[in-house]
């Protein structure tokens, strides 16, 4: 298996293995290349404001992810032009396909961008490589290149050498990608100049002008083919603008799966209702499922649950479905013996049945969401996985909600091994099973946008004070919803979740696409339509990140396909106003960065507190330790610390924070514990609106009176006019609290049921 993969940074294991075999390949196969420009490559990913231009790095891997060759494109979106800097295979694999494959992979993406190609070969003229063995080379390298219509271009000065007398200078090649557009002069000088000053850097100044002088044509002129006499397209190459750009992987295995028990909504018309309205729309490459092995599933779910699964479907058979119907999970330590009884020990609800279909169909499920995952991985913008059972619902050690096997998690953790994935569940039921799944790890943020679990389904998990724990600390985002809202409040909600996203930053997008929010859906009582559905596809294509879609609820199967056609319009429309829009200019400074909120804190968050904290002056060593011990307090227990935090952030700093909390054994007291900003926030209001965040969580927590104590000396008398513009009035005061003449001022402020925060 073949597989092209595009590194988009070194954060993830499995791409810092790439980029160092990418490294490897360079070494060896380019050895007059400098060691500077290989050291460079991951700075050169990681940082286009530095270097001037995009690096986007391909690498051609086998199924135990060996890196066979390596590509390397640089996109210039300040004048709209791709240049291929390196394309090899590595040592000892020439021949097999894997340079075509690499090529191929680059015209599709500079494509994509909506540029042309250019990129440097070594001549085939006896004047400018006067060795025959380096220039066969040479030309077959050219005869290559020209039978996708690429074309050194002429009557230029660009293969003139830097160093008088040296050989094999190289052309400047264009590949026009399948268009009869010829650059401009203006263009091509642009080019020319972006290519000599920001790739090579340290060339000198009068030859630089001398070769862009020299391009005089206008339009430039291209080479006449000298190899390929008809030009035909290579197998493999890329499609045409205008063909369909979301790949789309069905579960054709899925019709097996249909329980006939009534009120069962879960059914195949599901499926066919969906594709009905998808398959005329043009908008979607249909690709064949492959099989993939279990270690995939058993990476997420326990491998008793996934015994279980397997062994009691082939029990039940074709013919008949077990059902759980006591659930012994009192002493979780014993299952019992009996499979029907262990159904129980396993679902979390009554009514997901266990059959022979039942396995085949979600075993095949997973297969499609990792094909899909796996187009991600080669660089496809979207890709979509219709399937059913759906997966959702499913957690390390359960099934239930018609879910046997998570898809969208076992992809996702798939995706994590390339880099940092935001999982964005849209269903109208919270997403448990990634929830619990992802619960303790920081690779992967989870959020679900859903009915509030004190009345929808699973009804156990789904409130917001659930945020992670451990590494994965403020790592889940729940947006639980009222029971009565309007399409525009719900897509609100999905704003605010992909605000969440945005701040973490993700290589990879994974959306669980319920249409059960859907007006008249069986299952949920929100009233989205149509048009509802584009612009929530809209909003999510506009974030532009590589997005795999995978299918979960929606069950009002008149509008079904749809609202699923609408959806994937408005994603598609998103997501190419997202790349056609305007480039930006590279040289610019970024522009400051905008307050972020946030309540959940965060492993790093420990040592962010207390250099904030310090970086005001006013504490102690000894209080910057308890500042650092109350987040870790939270991080370990949970809200059964008693500790809950406001947070604020401007791009990657925490700029100010609150500490609060309830006081043990009281009716509605709270304690304000901490409150800061630091020095250059100061003065700003920043203070007043972390306080009034605060204020108002502690108001919806049943807070009657809030206190908060500070200094009674000179030093602090800003933190005492700040507490008072703030509400709050002097309750007490304990002379010498602190030391001789310092003593302690208490405040407090009573909370009016229903009244405004500050």
């Amino acid at each position: 298996m073949l597989r092209i993969r595009k590194v988009a940074d070194a954060t993830a294991a499995a791409n810092r293995s790439a980029i160092e075999a990418a490294q490897k390949i360079m070494r060896e196969q380019f050895s007059g290349m400098p060691e500077a420009d290989i050291a460079k490559l991951p700075d050169q990913l990681s940082n286009p404001l530095k270097h001037r231009f995009v690096s986007r790095l391909f690498v051609a891997e086998n199924g135990r992810d060996q890196t066979l060759g390596v590509a390397l494109l640089l996109y210039f979106p300040d004048i709209g032009f791709s240049y291929l800097e390196i394309i090899s295979t590595a040592k000892g694999r020439m021949g097999g396909g894997i340079g075509a494959a690499l090529y191929e992979r680059v015209r599709e993406e500079a494509r994509a961008l909506g540029t042309q190609l250019y990129f440097e070969c070594l001549p085939d003229d006896p004047a400018l490589s006067p060795n025959p063995e380096i220039r066969a080379d040479n030309a077959n390298r050219l005869k290559f290149y020209e039978r996708y219509g690429a074309l050194p271009i002429v009557n230029t000065a660009y293969e003139t050498p830097v160093t008088a007398g040296s050989t094999d200078p190289p052309y400047l090649v264009l590949d026009r990608l399948g268009s009869n557009d010829l650059p401009s002069r203006d263009k091509a000088r642009k080019v020319v100049r972006a290519i000599l000053e920001r790739k090579y850097g340290e060339l000198p100044a009068s030859y630089v002008q001398k070769v862009v002088d020299s391009f005089k044509d206008d339009p430039v002129v291209l080479r006449a083919p000298r190899y390929v006499k008809s030009r035909r397209a290579p197998k493999g190459e890329v499609r045409q603008p205008g063909a369909p750009r979301i790949a789309l992987v069905l579960n054709d295995a899925h019709t097996l799966h249909h329980v006939q028990d009534r009120g069962y909504v879960e059914a195949p018309v599901r499926i066919r209702s969906i594709m009905a309205e998808l398959e005329p729309s043009g908008l979607f490459e249909r690709l064949p499922t492959k099989r993939f092995s279990d270690r995939h599933i058993r990476a997420v779910h326990d491998g008793r649950l996934v015994d279980y699964i397997r062994k009691a479907c082939l029990i039940a058979g074709s013919k008949k479905s077990i059902y759980p119907y006591v659930f012994p999970v009192r002493n979780a330590a014993r299952p019992p013996k009996d499979e029907t009884v262990l159904a129980g020990y396993y679902c979390i609800d009554t009514f997901t049945p266990l059959n022979e279909s039942a396995y085949l169909a979600a075993r095949s499920a997973v297969d499609c969401s990792l094909t899909a995952a796996e187009k991600i991985l080669e660089g496809a913008g979207l890709a979509y996985a219709l399937v059913r059972p759906p997966g959702h619902h499913a957690e390390t050690h359960a099934f239930g909600g018609f879910c046997y096997f998570n898809n969208a998690a076992v992809a996702a953790n798939l995706l994590a091994r390339y880099g940092k994935v935001a999982i964005l569940d849209i269903d109208y039921h919270h997403g448990n099973g990634q929830q619990e799944i992802f619960y303790d790890r920081a690779d992967v943020l989870t959020v679900s946008v859903h009915g509030h679990p004190s009345f929808a389904y699973p009804y156990f998990a789904g409130f917001r004070d659930e945020t992670g724990i451990g590494p994965g600390a403020g790592y889940n985002f729940n947006i639980p919803l009222p029971e009565h809202i309007t399409p525009e409040q719900h897509r609100n909600a999905v704003a605010e979740a992909l605000r969440r996203v945005k701040r973490f930053g993700p290589a990879f997008l994974v959306v669980s696409l319920g249409l059960d929010t859907a007006r008249g859906d069986p299952t949920g009582n929100l009233s989205n339509g149509a048009k509802d559905f584009q612009l929530l596809g809209r909003m999510i294509g506009e974030q532009n990140y590589p997005t795999l879609v995978v299918q979960e609820g929606g069950y009002r199967v008149r509008t079904l396909g749809t609202n699923t056609r609408n959806f994937f319009v408005g994603l598609a429309a998103g997501h190419s106003a997202a790349r056609d829009a305007a480039p930006p200019d590279l040289a610019a400074k970024r522009p400051r960065e905008a307050l972020e909120w946030r309540s959940a804190v965060m492993a790093h968050d420990v040592g962010r507190v207390r250099s904030l904290v310090t970086s005001t002056g006013f504490f102690s060593a000894a209080e910057v330790d308890i500042a650092g011990e109350l987040v870790t307090e939270r991080l370990t227990k949970g809200i059964r610390s008693g500790y809950h935090f406001v947070l604020a952030e401007r791009g990657p700093l925490l700029v100010a924070y609150a500490c609060y909390g309830p006081i043990d054994g009281t009716d509605g007291s709270f304690d304000l514990y901490w409150i800061a900003a630091a020095p250059e926030e100061q003065g700003k209001g920043l203070g007043a609106q972390v306080y009034a965040r605060a204020e108002t969580a502690m108001r919806r927590a049943g807070a009657k009176q809030i206190y908060a104590d500070t200094s009674s000396s000179d030093r602090y008398a800003p933190t005492r006019g700040f507490y008072q513009r703030m509400g709050f009035t002097e309750q007490a005061r304990l002379p010498d609290f602190y030391g001789p003449g310092d003593g302690k001022v208490i405040y407090v402020k009573v909370i009016s049921p229903g009244g405004p925060s500050v």
